[in-house]
């Protein structure tokens, strides 16, 4: 994944900063990303969200809203309306770079502006809340005690996360009057809703409110044990998992042709969690992970390297059998094909002694096949053309299970 800084102007004309993370391969889709009430574009759930659906090959621009993080302006003269201005001016800076938002992601009060943001822009095929609330209005809960004060003095300082933010009598007044019925019920997009059971922030009762609002097509997925910020590296790389599979049904993800001399396409691998070994691996319509059993510093999230040598090995035994069966009308009814791995001592041709790979090769076959057709299947099995790469330099042994 690669990143560009991207500067905008915001709703009050001052330049806000987002960070738009690249695909390694072909950009099949954009996602424009809303973080949370006074976070930033760099809490660990959006980077994480964003780092694993730019390994799916969607761009995603994540921003800080008017006033904070790397952002101008000035927060205290912000309202929930100006974050929605600030989404809606995001869109129409990717625009410019024919870039589209084709997906809206919204984190708790940034998920409200993305479904309110959703009518004014009219790229967005589909929007995923995580963690949002069904009354904006919720987020002063938050500073309820200083709620008197602010709306006296149109100004108030409250202690949100650990730090002193400024709060405006505009924002109180102006995330109160929000609701967000109408723009639910008037959606026209595919909405997915991703809450925690256990979010002590925003309760899960706002999830089951924004569904009910919505018109179909709409999914709800729990997020277990997750908690409001998804600060949990599994929780985050779940939750993107999640948006990445629904989203292919609303977005068109389908990769450009395959260059010439590469006609199953090119095999990408790109690293995932530079802290240890996950690899995103993308085809031109697959995805799968790549790890290391966590004895050898991975997370097993994924089969290790020579674990898809020996599925490739597996895979293309089993279909040239089958295709060899069928071409025989031979009643082989089912084929399946155990592959273990191992590195072993072996002499070479000079007399010395080196270790070579060996892949034993368990095949089953199961039908109503006489002994002539299951030795002649088996021998069938070294014709797989993944056997024939291996062999060159590898000792293939193959043994016929009884």
């Amino acid at each position: 994944m690669s990143m560009e800084k991207l500067t905008f102007q915001g709703h009050s004309g001052d330049p806000l900063a987002g960070r738009l993370d690249m695909p390694e391969g072909p950009v099949l889709a954009t996602a424009l990303f809303a973080h949370c009430f006074t976070c930033s574009k760099d809490i660990p759930a959006a980077r994480r969200i964003a780092a694993r659906l730019a390994g799916l090959g969607i761009a995603v621009l994540r921003f800080d809203f008017t006033g904070l993080g790397h952002s101008s302006g000035e927060f205290q003269n912000t309202t929930f309306s100006s974050n929605v201005h600030d989404l809606v001016l995001a869109s129409e800076a990717l625009s410019q770079r024919g870039m589209a938002p084709d997906l809206l992601i919204g984190h708790s009060l940034g998920g409200a502006a993305v479904l309110r943001a959703a009518e004014s822009i009219p790229s967005t095929k589909a929007v995923a809340t995580i963690g949002a609330p069904f009354d904006p209005d919720h987020v002063t809960h938050n500073f309820a005690d200083a709620l008197p004060g602010i709306l006296e003095h149109g100004v108030g300082e409250v202690q949100l996360g650990g730090r002193p933010i400024k709060i405006g009598r505009d924002f109180v007044e102006n995330v109160s009057s929000e609701k967000l019925e109408v723009s639910l019920a008037q959606l026209k997009k595919a909405l997915l809703v991703l809450h925690a059971p256990q979010d002590d922030i925003v309760g899960i009762e706002n999830a089951t409110q924004i569904f009910l609002h919505a018109k179909h097509p709409k999914s709800f997925v729990t997020l277990d044990n997750a908690d409001h910020l998804i600060t949990r590296l599994a929780d985050a790389e779940y939750a993107a998992d999640v948006i990445s599979a629904w989203a292919s049904r609303y977005l068109d993800l389908r990769p450009p042709a395959p260059p010439i001399g590469a006609p199953e396409g090119v095999v990408r691998v790109t690293e995932a969690d530079p802290d240890g070994f996950l690899q995103d691996i993308n085809t031109c319509k697959h995805h799968v992970y790549a790890d290391e059993p966590p004895a050898y510093g991975g997370t097993n999230k994924g089969m290790t390297p020579y674990g898809f040598l020996s599925a490739g090995l597996g895979a293309c035994t089993s279909m040239t059998i089958r295709m060899y069966a069928r071409r025989k009308k031979w009643p082989l009814t089912k084929v399946w094909v155990d592959v273990k791995h191992d590195a072993m001592h072996a002499q070479d041709a000079s007399g010395g002694h080196s270790k070579i790979d060996q892949f034993v090769r368990e095949i089953h076959l199961e039908g109503d096949l006489d002994e002539e057709q299951r030795a002649r299947l088996l021998e069938i099995a070294d014709k797989c053309p993944v056997h024939k790469t291996l062999e060159s330099s590898s000792e293939i042994k193959t043994i016929l299970a009884s």
